[in-house]
């Protein structure tokens, strides 16, 4: 992903109004992020519980989605896996994130979900630049390269879903 600016990101948003794009907080560390190990740029609302963010190019555009998942803990023995990149987390690692979909449809409150990575770093993860917790990566014959690319089309079929 190329690097971003905050203008960019706040005019990238297809899934809430202009006025919600402003006042949403952005990443601190816009600056320092590994844009060329990233898929897509996710942060959470550290001022509100249960609500994150993603901003990445589709089809040449920067496309940014508001997401909600419930802030309820699930128990460490308890194990989910991410939708998009496939890695495993005990207890709250993967929550169920819904985004509210585009034009009338999201009006009328229809949205559509999936399981992502609680902390939202699915690229650093099939990149190996992050480690998950034991047993968080199962050993795979696809190569790095063509696991980036199922998480890169794992999202593109999300966002797909968002629109009408």
């Amino acid at each position: 992903m190329k690097a971003v600016s905050e203008q960019d990101i706040r005019a990238s948003f297809i899934n809430c109004s202009k006025g919600e794009a402003k006042r949403l907080p952005l990443p601190r560390d816009l600056d320092e992020q590994p844009w060329d190990d990233l898929d897509f740029l996710g942060w959470r609302d550290l001022s509100a519980p249960g609500r994150s963010y993603i901003v990445t190019e589709r089809d040449g555009e920067l496309i940014g989605v508001t997401l909600r998942f419930p802030s309820q803990q699930r128990g460490f023995l308890h194990r989910s896996m991410c939708s998009l990149c496939l890695t495993t987390h005990p207890g709250s690692g993967v929550s169920l994130m819904t985004a509210r979909k585009t034009g009338a449809a999201g009006r009328e409150g229809n949205s559509v979900g999936l399981y992502i990575c609680t902390d939202l770093a699915c690229s650093l993860y099939v990149r190996g630049r992050k480690t998950p917790a034991p047993g968080g990566r199962f050993k795979e014959t696809l190569t790095v390269e063509e696991q980036v690319e199922r998480t890169r089309a794992n999202l593109d079929a999300f966002l797909g879903k968002l629109f009408g």
